[in-house]
């Protein structure tokens, strides 16, 4: 496999296009997304067309706009290019509106009351910024989906209009510097780990079928103990699966660099080089997609759950963030001259703040019912919001705020923009996986994201909050008549007053969960208790102030998460309702009789029958015990229809329906471990986790 060759080979990316489009076209296209302009019909005329006979020429008989609605998903509707002729015959036509605008229909997507059932007209808007790319026998064409009305209606807008902010706001901070700088892009590496299992063994498990994760299942005698799957040798048949992603992803130019085994069996990463984050995004759905779709020809199921497996690690999705200038200048980077280091702790001190500030956005950008699961449970970051900066880097702030000198690897003088940080070696702190939001030496690392979540959320947050300290920051810089001291004293006040965020140590830890109250950090634990802050007034005003959101869109997005995560766990409590009533409570019975039946046998020969006669009464009393909370929890799954209000509900569903799902995994767990293999319904753990 010649990789040079075949990267990028099913994208219309910019070789292609100035291969392939008149001169002035192709200045006009690149004007247009280097400054996020309209595109002109005519100059998208000849784009279609060009990218038509691209496309065609790879066997592509459909396009379609491939889009981001609020489903997490990415979706697509496909038309043919065929254009009727005389005397019944065709042709293959692509028009520049066809290019650039689609119609589906909008009501049926989640709106979050945004649209009606009735008004379904909505739109796809032509992302030129995102390569139009080849996916089977369809031209695909990156896309942004609103109403008809013009409110938001994927994720994708958002995203865009979040990097639209944290450019301005940079460009802002840049200008007082002396940056030639004419524009800022913020950058993602998501990070994607998951499981792959037996696709027959999968196909055995509703609970896998309808809810992506196992919703009974007890431990195997092994688990991640012995720690000797993470970075271990990749078998076999899991290699030659990667070997197949990797020349997929790589096919459509996106960057898969890493692959590994992660900790828990069965479980392995793929980590792309990172970049600018509309694009990251899209080929992080795209990963997704392919994973799943390459998966089957192997005779694999890719679980893309948080937490598909009680008992061993969950899987997320590091967010590797930064921003850089269209200089090649990593605004992250410490730098090497005085003037850098300025700029760099900048930076740095607006996204200390924002994380402050906003630190209930960031938890919510992250919430649903998997990945609560995940969170805190010793394999995630925990439910609190921190900053990992480093001792050293830690340290320097601390000199800074004190006006002290720093005596660290080499005494320096603490005056902003003298000699602040020269040679700042990248590398000089071990790294801390129990932080949410850890720097890692010139980039910051999200590490809260669950593996199957859009990163286009989170990236929104962290785009818009900076975006506002940076306004704030260039507010009061701008005023200034000493640029020099007013830098220093804003520098200095910014740290001080938000060190309280700064956390080096175990975020696992008991004494940290304590610490975090006393410094009056949030502790949102659950979803419910999350998403209500995605609308509170400081962060309705930051997302209108930004341009990112519109106050009905924030409300929207509110119902939208919580009417998901409410029927993410009714799904699941009626599969657990079902698999009990329909499999396990018959397999137990089979057994209780097939045991009673020898006992029987046997004490008619004389026989000592104290382990039949002791498993029957074990397997009787614990089916009694599971069969009550069968009906407790359709009882308590029955009265939450009853409930209208959508945050009482989801409330419901987490204290009430989730709790009586954990009391009855709890009791058929144990009855999984007491009854015959050959009666148990389901692949068990072992069988799963441990395939050959």
């Amino acid at each position: 496999m010649n990789v040079p060759e075949i990267f990028g080979s099913d994208v219309f990316n910019e070789s292609v296009m100035k291969e392939r489009l008149p001169k002035e076209t192709y200045k006009a296209l690149k004007k247009t997304i280097a400054e996020g302009k309209h595109l002109d019909i005519e100059v998208a005329n000849v784009v279609a067309n060009a990218m038509k006979d691209w496309a065609c020429e790879k066997g592509c008989t459909h396009y379609t706009h491939w889009f981001q609605p609020m489903t997490g998903l990415t979706a697509e509707k496909l038309d043919s290019f065929i254009s009727p002729t005389e005397k019944g015959h065709v042709i293959m036509e692509f028009s520049g509106k066809e290019l650039v605008k689609g119609e589906p229909d909008a009501s049926s997507f989640p709106s979050g009351g945004l649209r009606a059932t009735f008004e379904a007209r909505g739109y796809t808007a032509w992302d030129p910024t995102s390569y139009a790319f080849v996916k089977a026998d369809t031209l695909c064409i990156p896309t942004a989906f609103c109403s008809y009305g013009g409110e938001a209606l994927d994720k994708k807008t958002p995203l865009l209009r979040s990097m639209e902010a944290i450019n301005r706001a940079s460009l802002r901070i840049l200008k007082l510097f002396g940056s030639n700088a004419t524009r800022v892009v913020s950058n993602a590496g998501p990070e994607q780990e998951y499981f792959l299992i037996d696709r027959e063994m999968y196909s055995k498990r509703k609970d896998l079928i309808f809810t992506g994760r196992t919703l009974y299942g007890a431990p195997a005698p092994k688990g991640q103990e012995l720690e000797d799957h993470y970075f271990g040798t990749i078998k076999t048949r899991v290699a030659a699966y990667m070997k197949d992603l990797d020349e997929q992803l790589w096919r459509l130019g996106i960057h898969a660099k890493t692959k590994h085994n992660e900790v828990a069996p069965s479980q392995h990463e793929l980590a792309p080089i990172y970049g600018t984050t509309n694009i990251a995004t899209d080929h992080n759905q795209l990963t997704m997609e392919i994973m799943k779709r390459t998966a089957r020809k192997h005779g694999f199921k890719c679980l893309l759950h948080e937490k598909p497996f009680a008992g061993v690690n969950g899987s997320g999705k590091h967010n590797n963030w930064s921003l850089s200038t269209n200089t090649g200048v990593n605004l992250l980077d410490p730098g090497k001259t005085p003037a850098e280091n300025a700029q760099f702790l900048t930076f740095l001190a607006a996204v200390i703040k924002a994380v402050n500030d906003y630190q209930d956005l960031l938890r919510v950008s992250v919430a649903s019912a998997g990945n609560d699961h995940r969170l805190g449970a010793n394999e995630a970051p925990p439910a609190i919001i921190s900053i990992f900066l480093g001792d050293e880097l830690t340290e320097i702030l601390k000199a800074i705020v004190e006006g002290e000198t720093y005596t660290g690897s080499k005494k320096v003088d603490m005056e902003i923009g003298v000699d602040v940080l020269p040679n700042f070696p990248r590398d000089t702190t071990d790294r801390n996986r129990t932080s949410p939001f850890a720097f890692t030496g010139n980039k910051f690392e999200f590490r809260m994201p669950g593996s199957k979540l859009s990163v286009a959320g989170p990236n929104t947050i962290i785009n818009t909050m900076v975006a506002e300290v940076l306004d704030q920051f260039a507010d009061v810089l701008e005023k200034a008549d000493n640029f020099q001291d007013a830098l220093d004293d804003l520098i200095k006040k910014t740290i001080a007053e938000n060190e309280s965020i700064i956390f080096n140590g175990n975020g696992y830890s008991e004494e940290w969960t304590v610490e975090a109250e006393k410094r009056g950090l949030l502790n949102l634990k659950s979803t419910p208790e999350a998403i209500p802050h995605f609308a509170d007034k400081k962060n309705i005003d930051l997302f209108v102030k930004q341009g990112v959101y519109t106050e009905a869109e924030i409300i929207s997005r509110v119902e939208i998460l919580l009417d998901e995560y409410c029927k993410t766990i009714n799904i699941e409590a009626l599969t657990m309702i079902d698999m009990a009533k329909k499999d396990i409570l018959p397999a137990v019975v089979t057994y209780i009789k097939e045991l009673a039946q020898t006992a029987e046998l046997a004490n008619a020969c004389g026989a000592d029958t104290f382990f039949e006669t002791d498993m029957v009464k074990k397997l009787s009393s614990l089916s009694s015990q599971a069969y009550r909370k069968v009906s407790e929890l359709e009882e308590v799954t029955i009265k939450a229809h009853d409930i209208c209000d959508l945050q009482v509900l989801a409330n419901y569903y987490h204290d009430v329906v989730f709790t009586a799902m954990g009391e009855l995994r709890t009791i058929a767990d144990e009855i999984e471990t007491l009854v015959g293999e050959k009666y148990w319904p389901y692949p068990t753990y072992g069988k799963m986790l441990f395939y050959v």
